[in-house]
């Protein structure tokens, strides 16, 4: 079982930067592949980013591939989300989630098992 709890939204001003994380407890968070999703008022959810239970491996969507940047630090049970250039098209409630399917949560195949409760993020422009 792995709980995840993120943080680090709110509102910025276009081509701005956030820094998001997800804290998960479980001491065996480190077996687990972790990604970002997020959901725009009135459309689906949709994947954003993901990376593997060792890190050597990460995988983007492309409307963010070259502004946004995953990473992990098992010993902290931590994955950050670090979003710079952020557009109005960005805007969006941002969920990480955790599955030890690598797939699921590079948004191929069903959906990830255990997900954090969101947070949202506001460019305007």
């Amino acid at each position: 079982q792995v709980q995840l709890v993120e943080s680090g939204g709110g509102l910025v001003q276009a081509g701005g930067s956030l820094r998001l994380s997800c804290a998960a407890s479980g001491r065996t968070f480190s077996r687990y592949a972790v990604g970002w999703f997020r959901q725009a008022l009135g459309k689906e959810r949709e994947f954003v980013a993901a990376i593997s239970w060792s890190g050597g491996s990460t995988y983007y969507a492309d409307s963010v591939k070259g502004r946004f940047t995953i990473s992990r630090v098992n010993a902290k049970n931590t994955v950050n989300l670090q979003m710079n250039s952020l557009k109005p098209e960005d805007t969006a409630v941002y969920y990480c989630a955790a599955d030890s399917v690598l797939g699921r949560v590079a948004g191929a195949g069903p959906l990830p098992n255990y997900w954090g409760q969101g947070t949202q993020v506001t460019v305007s422009s």
